[in-house]
């Protein structure tokens, strides 16, 4: 048994989703690991992961779209606004969604179906430098 990790950075430009499948491949390609567990976990709490389709952007657009409407800014609902009308609501979304994620891997490849892909959800207005953290498992 093998356990091997490392830290990738996302840039994110204000809300919405931004793939990074690529660097997670990249990464897991270099190991010499065949069959296992990768773990991703997102370093923050006020952003999310997410497991989505690659293939039509309209899905994306969509998501986003729907947590607006999930989730309104609206500062006069929330106590904590500190650091604006997007504070509050980007730590409701990302209760409503996931941090971390566990993703089976088989023959030395991440068994992610054929149209999905792995995404930041950033919650916030404005831009940001996210970490993302990798632990893989196995032999």
């Amino acid at each position: 048994m093998q356990i091997v990790h490392t830290t990738i950075h996302v840039s994110t430009r204000g809300k919405g989703f931004y793939p990074f499948t690529k660097a997670v491949d990249e990464w897991v390609s270099k190991q010499k690991i065949s069959n296992g567990l990768l773990t991703v976990f997102i370093q923050h709490t006020s952003c999310s992961l997410v497991i989505q389709e690659n293939a039509d952007p309209d899905v994306m657009l969509d998501l986003r779209d729907f947590f607006e409407r999930l989730v309104p800014e609206d500062e006069a609902s929330y106590r904590h606004t500190a650091e604006g009308p997007d504070d509050m609501t980007s730590h409701i979304r990302s209760a409503l969604t996931q941090t971390s994620l566990s993703i089976p891997l088989i023959s030395g490849r991440l068994a992610l179906g054929t149209w999905q892909g792995l995404y930041v959800f950033e919650h916030r207005a404005r831009a940001h430098q996210r970490q993302v953290v990798l632990q893989l498992m196995g032999e």
